[in-house]
Protein backbone atom coordinates (compact mmCIF):
# COMPACT_ATOMS: atom_id res chain seq x y z
CA UNK A 1 0.00 0.00 0.00
CA UNK A 2 3.02 2.16 0.99
CA UNK A 3 4.79 1.74 -2.38
CA UNK A 4 1.67 2.53 -4.43
CA UNK A 5 1.26 5.59 -2.87
CA UNK A 6 4.69 6.47 -3.53
CA UNK A 7 4.23 5.61 -6.94
CA UNK A 8 1.27 7.61 -7.15
CA UNK A 9 2.65 10.80 -5.53
CA UNK A 10 5.74 9.97 -7.67
CA UNK A 11 3.50 10.49 -10.78
CA UNK A 12 1.68 13.38 -9.63
CA UNK A 13 5.24 15.02 -9.39
CA UNK A 14 6.63 14.38 -12.28
CA UNK A 15 3.13 16.06 -13.94
CA UNK A 16 3.55 19.08 -12.36
CA UNK A 17 7.56 19.41 -13.24
CA UNK A 18 6.95 19.00 -16.94
CA UNK A 19 4.43 21.94 -16.68
CA UNK A 20 5.53 25.26 -17.88
CA UNK A 21 6.00 27.57 -15.44
CA UNK A 22 4.14 30.29 -17.33
CA UNK A 23 3.40 31.18 -20.61
CA UNK A 24 2.90 34.87 -21.94
CA UNK A 25 -0.60 33.73 -24.05
CA UNK A 26 -2.07 33.48 -20.01
CA UNK A 27 -2.04 37.10 -19.48
CA UNK A 28 -3.21 37.83 -15.80
CA UNK A 29 -6.99 38.03 -14.90
CA UNK A 30 -8.50 41.30 -13.35
CA UNK A 31 -7.35 42.16 -9.88
CA UNK A 32 -7.81 45.65 -8.54
CA UNK A 33 -5.20 45.41 -5.80
CA UNK A 34 -2.18 44.75 -8.23
CA UNK A 35 0.22 47.49 -7.19
CA UNK A 36 0.85 49.87 -10.49
CA UNK A 37 4.17 50.24 -12.79
CA UNK A 38 4.11 53.66 -11.86
CA UNK A 39 3.35 53.97 -8.31
CA UNK A 40 6.58 55.63 -7.23
CA UNK A 41 5.73 58.76 -9.24
CA UNK A 42 2.46 59.10 -6.79
CA UNK A 43 5.25 60.11 -3.72
CA UNK A 44 6.29 62.91 -5.75
CA UNK A 45 3.16 65.01 -5.84
CA UNK A 46 4.09 68.69 -5.06
CA UNK A 47 7.77 68.72 -6.12
CA UNK A 48 8.89 71.36 -7.98
CA UNK A 49 12.00 73.07 -9.37
CA UNK A 50 14.96 73.22 -6.92
CA UNK A 51 14.27 70.19 -4.49
CA UNK A 52 16.43 67.00 -4.38
CA UNK A 53 13.63 63.93 -3.69
CA UNK A 54 14.23 60.07 -3.43
CA UNK A 55 12.44 58.86 -6.36
CA UNK A 56 13.03 62.09 -9.01
CA UNK A 57 15.61 60.03 -10.61
CA UNK A 58 12.96 57.59 -11.54
CA UNK A 59 10.79 59.81 -12.91
CA UNK A 60 13.78 61.14 -15.12
CA UNK A 61 14.30 57.53 -16.72
CA UNK A 62 10.08 57.51 -16.91
CA UNK A 63 10.05 60.79 -19.04
CA UNK A 64 13.28 60.11 -21.05
CA UNK A 65 11.60 56.68 -22.13
CA UNK A 66 8.61 58.59 -23.53
CA UNK A 67 10.94 61.28 -25.04
CA UNK A 68 10.25 64.33 -22.92
CA UNK A 69 14.04 64.10 -21.61
CA UNK A 70 17.18 64.11 -22.81
CA UNK A 71 20.43 64.82 -20.90
CA UNK A 72 23.11 63.58 -23.50
CA UNK A 73 23.56 67.16 -25.44
CA UNK A 74 22.87 69.05 -22.06
CA UNK A 75 25.28 71.01 -20.11
CA UNK A 76 23.22 69.00 -17.10
CA UNK A 77 24.20 65.18 -18.18
CA UNK A 78 25.71 64.79 -14.45
CA UNK A 79 21.99 65.21 -13.08
CA UNK A 80 20.55 62.11 -15.31
CA UNK A 81 21.36 59.98 -12.84
CA UNK A 82 20.69 61.97 -9.56
CA UNK A 83 17.55 63.19 -7.37
CA UNK A 84 17.50 66.70 -8.54
CA UNK A 85 14.70 68.70 -10.11
CA UNK A 86 16.13 70.82 -12.50
CA UNK A 87 15.53 72.92 -15.27
CA UNK A 88 15.44 70.13 -17.27
CA UNK A 89 13.47 68.34 -15.64
CA UNK A 90 11.29 71.23 -14.93
CA UNK A 91 11.11 71.99 -19.21
CA UNK A 92 10.00 68.19 -19.07
CA UNK A 93 7.31 68.08 -17.21
CA UNK A 94 5.90 71.31 -18.65
CA UNK A 95 5.98 69.89 -22.40
CA UNK A 96 4.15 66.70 -20.73
CA UNK A 97 1.44 68.73 -19.37
CA UNK A 98 0.92 70.86 -22.33
CA UNK A 99 0.49 67.43 -24.16
CA UNK A 100 -1.80 66.21 -21.90
CA UNK A 101 -4.22 69.23 -21.76
CA UNK A 102 -2.81 70.07 -18.10
CA UNK A 103 -1.84 73.54 -16.80
CA UNK A 104 2.10 73.74 -17.81
CA UNK A 105 3.57 74.87 -14.14
CA UNK A 106 6.40 72.37 -14.70
CA UNK A 107 5.15 71.22 -10.90
CA UNK A 108 4.28 67.76 -9.74
CA UNK A 109 0.60 68.37 -9.06
CA UNK A 110 -2.20 65.95 -8.40
CA UNK A 111 -3.80 66.23 -11.72
CA UNK A 112 -0.40 65.70 -13.18
CA UNK A 113 0.71 63.36 -11.20
CA UNK A 114 -2.67 61.47 -11.52
CA UNK A 115 -2.15 61.57 -15.27
CA UNK A 116 1.86 59.85 -15.53
CA UNK A 117 0.62 57.21 -13.03
CA UNK A 118 -2.19 55.59 -15.81
CA UNK A 119 -1.26 52.80 -17.88
CA UNK A 120 -0.40 54.07 -21.52
CA UNK A 121 1.23 52.56 -24.87
CA UNK A 122 4.77 51.88 -24.69
CA UNK A 123 5.94 53.77 -27.66
CA UNK A 124 7.53 57.17 -27.02
CA UNK A 125 5.21 60.53 -27.39
CA UNK A 126 8.20 62.59 -28.55
CA UNK A 127 10.59 61.09 -30.69
CA UNK A 128 14.34 62.33 -31.96
CA UNK A 129 13.06 65.65 -30.25
CA UNK A 130 9.88 66.25 -32.70
CA UNK A 131 6.41 66.89 -30.57
CA UNK A 132 3.53 67.13 -32.29
CA UNK A 133 0.96 66.52 -29.98
CA UNK A 134 0.67 69.71 -28.58
CA UNK A 135 -0.49 72.04 -31.72
CA UNK A 136 -1.91 69.76 -34.18
CA UNK A 137 -1.66 70.38 -37.75
CA UNK A 138 -2.49 74.14 -39.20
CA UNK A 139 -3.31 74.73 -42.71
CA UNK A 140 -4.29 77.94 -44.58
CA UNK A 141 -7.93 79.13 -44.71
CA UNK A 142 -7.89 80.38 -48.56
CA UNK A 143 -10.47 82.43 -48.05
CA UNK A 144 -9.82 84.86 -44.96
CA UNK A 145 -5.31 84.56 -45.57
CA UNK A 146 -5.36 82.85 -41.72
CA UNK A 147 -4.81 79.76 -40.30
CA UNK A 148 -6.48 76.83 -38.35
CA UNK A 149 -6.19 73.94 -36.49
CA UNK A 150 -7.75 70.71 -38.43
CA UNK A 151 -6.47 67.81 -36.53
CA UNK A 152 -4.21 66.75 -34.17
CA UNK A 153 -3.25 63.11 -35.54
CA UNK A 154 0.63 62.43 -35.82
CA UNK A 155 2.73 60.50 -37.83
CA UNK A 156 5.79 58.24 -37.39
CA UNK A 157 9.34 59.95 -37.91
CA UNK A 158 9.90 60.10 -41.44
CA UNK A 159 6.02 59.19 -42.51
CA UNK A 160 7.16 55.10 -42.79
CA UNK A 161 4.73 53.37 -45.10
CA UNK A 162 3.81 50.08 -46.69
CA UNK A 163 4.13 49.79 -50.05
CA UNK A 164 1.59 47.12 -50.46
CA UNK A 165 -2.05 47.50 -49.37
CA UNK A 166 -2.49 43.81 -48.62
CA UNK A 167 -1.05 42.91 -45.23
CA UNK A 168 -0.67 39.73 -43.76
CA UNK A 169 -0.55 39.15 -39.86
CA UNK A 170 0.12 36.03 -37.83
CA UNK A 171 0.47 35.37 -33.88
CA UNK A 172 3.25 34.15 -32.04
CA UNK A 173 3.23 30.49 -30.31
CA UNK A 174 0.23 30.00 -27.81
CA UNK A 175 -1.65 33.65 -27.88
CA UNK A 176 -4.85 32.53 -26.57
CA UNK A 177 -7.95 32.68 -28.30
CA UNK A 178 -9.32 35.53 -26.88
CA UNK A 179 -7.14 37.92 -28.35
CA UNK A 180 -6.61 36.62 -31.32
CA UNK A 181 -10.39 37.23 -31.99
CA UNK A 182 -9.97 40.97 -31.08
CA UNK A 183 -6.85 41.81 -33.21
CA UNK A 184 -8.83 40.29 -36.00
CA UNK A 185 -11.79 42.40 -35.57
CA UNK A 186 -9.62 45.49 -34.73
CA UNK A 187 -7.93 44.32 -38.74
CA UNK A 188 -11.47 44.57 -39.58
CA UNK A 189 -12.41 48.36 -38.28
CA UNK A 190 -9.08 49.26 -39.72
CA UNK A 191 -9.37 48.10 -43.06
CA UNK A 192 -13.26 49.29 -42.99
CA UNK A 193 -11.81 52.93 -43.01
CA UNK A 194 -8.71 52.17 -45.35
CA UNK A 195 -7.63 50.61 -48.39
CA UNK A 196 -6.07 47.86 -46.87
CA UNK A 197 -6.82 44.28 -46.68
CA UNK A 198 -5.43 42.17 -43.83
CA UNK A 199 -5.59 38.27 -44.24
CA UNK A 200 -4.36 36.08 -41.56
CA UNK A 201 -1.76 33.64 -42.44
CA UNK A 202 -0.26 30.44 -40.55
CA UNK A 203 3.22 31.02 -41.36
CA UNK A 204 4.53 33.16 -39.23
CA UNK A 205 7.97 33.99 -41.00
CA UNK A 206 6.59 35.34 -44.04
CA UNK A 207 3.81 37.33 -42.32
CA UNK A 208 3.96 40.71 -42.31
CA UNK A 209 2.85 41.52 -39.25
CA UNK A 210 3.73 39.56 -36.32
CA UNK A 211 1.72 39.42 -32.70
CA UNK A 212 1.40 38.39 -29.59
CA UNK A 213 2.37 38.49 -25.60
CA UNK A 214 5.69 39.69 -24.10
CA UNK A 215 7.13 39.89 -20.14
CA UNK A 216 9.45 42.44 -19.40
CA UNK A 217 12.87 42.73 -21.44
CA UNK A 218 11.35 40.22 -23.68
CA UNK A 219 13.32 40.88 -26.42
CA UNK A 220 13.01 44.28 -28.17
CA UNK A 221 15.52 46.14 -26.69
CA UNK A 222 15.86 47.67 -23.01
CA UNK A 223 14.51 50.86 -24.28
CA UNK A 224 10.90 48.64 -25.09
CA UNK A 225 10.95 46.63 -22.27
CA UNK A 226 7.52 46.25 -20.24
CA UNK A 227 7.51 46.91 -16.94
CA UNK A 228 4.69 45.15 -15.01
CA UNK A 229 0.64 45.53 -14.23
CA UNK A 230 -0.53 48.60 -14.81
CA UNK A 231 2.48 50.74 -16.56
CA UNK A 232 3.50 50.06 -20.57
CA UNK A 233 0.59 47.73 -21.55
CA UNK A 234 1.56 46.96 -25.13
CA UNK A 235 3.81 48.77 -28.00
CA UNK A 236 4.03 48.13 -31.72
CA UNK A 237 6.88 49.01 -34.29
CA UNK A 238 6.64 51.66 -37.61
CA UNK A 239 6.49 50.09 -40.86
CA UNK A 240 7.73 47.91 -41.82
CA UNK A 241 8.88 46.40 -38.57
CA UNK A 242 5.71 44.68 -38.45
CA UNK A 243 5.93 44.09 -34.29
CA UNK A 244 3.18 44.25 -31.95
CA UNK A 245 3.22 42.84 -28.34
CA UNK A 246 0.37 42.89 -25.56
CA UNK A 247 2.39 43.39 -22.28
CA UNK A 248 1.53 39.20 -20.43
CA UNK A 249 1.45 41.20 -16.65
CA UNK A 250 -1.44 43.41 -17.41
CA UNK A 251 -4.94 42.21 -16.59
CA UNK A 252 -7.02 42.08 -19.92
CA UNK A 253 -10.47 41.49 -20.93
CA UNK A 254 -12.58 41.43 -23.63
CA UNK A 255 -14.86 44.23 -23.34
CA UNK A 256 -15.55 46.75 -20.92
CA UNK A 257 -14.48 44.68 -17.57
CA UNK A 258 -13.40 47.00 -14.04
CA UNK A 259 -9.89 47.13 -13.71
CA UNK A 260 -9.11 45.38 -17.01
CA UNK A 261 -7.99 46.42 -20.51
CA UNK A 262 -9.77 45.25 -23.44
CA UNK A 263 -7.73 43.62 -25.96
CA UNK A 264 -9.27 44.94 -28.77
CA UNK A 265 -8.87 48.66 -28.14
CA UNK A 266 -5.60 48.31 -27.37
CA UNK A 267 -4.88 46.38 -30.80
CA UNK A 268 -7.09 49.25 -32.44
CA UNK A 269 -4.11 51.62 -30.80
CA UNK A 270 -1.40 49.47 -31.79
CA UNK A 271 -1.95 48.70 -35.25
CA UNK A 272 -2.14 52.21 -35.56
CA UNK A 273 1.32 52.33 -34.91
CA UNK A 274 1.64 49.14 -37.14
CA UNK A 275 0.37 51.67 -40.16
CA UNK A 276 2.10 54.25 -39.16
CA UNK A 277 0.49 56.85 -37.00
CA UNK A 278 2.13 58.25 -33.70
CA UNK A 279 0.13 59.47 -30.64
CA UNK A 280 -2.70 62.01 -30.90
CA UNK A 281 -3.32 64.71 -28.56
CA UNK A 282 -7.16 64.03 -28.81
CA UNK A 283 -7.97 62.33 -25.71
CA UNK A 284 -11.20 60.48 -27.83
CA UNK A 285 -8.89 58.88 -30.22
CA UNK A 286 -7.85 55.59 -30.33
CA UNK A 287 -4.21 57.07 -30.50
CA UNK A 288 -4.24 58.53 -27.65
CA UNK A 289 -1.43 57.10 -25.76
CA UNK A 290 -3.30 56.51 -22.31
CA UNK A 291 -4.64 52.76 -22.24
CA UNK A 292 -8.53 52.97 -21.22
CA UNK A 293 -9.10 51.01 -18.15
CA UNK A 294 -12.62 49.24 -17.74
CA UNK A 295 -13.86 50.90 -20.52
CA UNK A 296 -13.48 50.67 -24.68
CA UNK A 297 -12.91 52.45 -27.31
CA UNK A 298 -13.16 53.13 -30.44
CA UNK A 299 -11.84 54.57 -33.72
CA UNK A 300 -12.17 58.48 -34.14
CA UNK A 301 -12.28 61.11 -36.44
CA UNK A 302 -9.11 61.80 -35.90
CA UNK A 303 -7.59 59.01 -36.16
CA UNK A 304 -9.40 58.51 -39.70
CA UNK A 305 -8.23 61.61 -41.16
CA UNK A 306 -4.87 60.75 -39.89
CA UNK A 307 -4.45 56.98 -42.14
CA UNK A 308 -6.15 58.85 -45.03
CA UNK A 309 -3.83 61.88 -45.07
CA UNK A 310 -0.85 59.27 -44.72
CA UNK A 311 -1.74 57.12 -47.71
CA UNK A 312 -3.46 59.75 -49.57
CA UNK A 313 -6.58 57.85 -49.15
CA UNK A 314 -9.24 59.90 -50.74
Amino acid sequence: MAVKNFNLCFCIFLFFVALPLHSYANPSKPKAEKPSAFEFIKHLEGCHKGEKVEGLQQLKAYLEKFGYLNYNHSQNQNHANDNDFDDLLEAAVKTYQLNYHLKATGTLDAKTVSNMMKPRCGNADIINGTNWMRGGKKRPNQAHNTFHTVSHYKFLPGSPKWLSNQLTYAFLPGTNSDAQSAVARAFDKWAAQTHFTFSRSQDLGSANLKIGFGRLNHGDGIQNAFDGPWGTIAHAFAPTDGRFHYDADESWSVGAVPNAIDYETVALHEIGHLLGLDHSSVREAIMFAEAPVGVTKGLHGDDIQGIKALYNIA
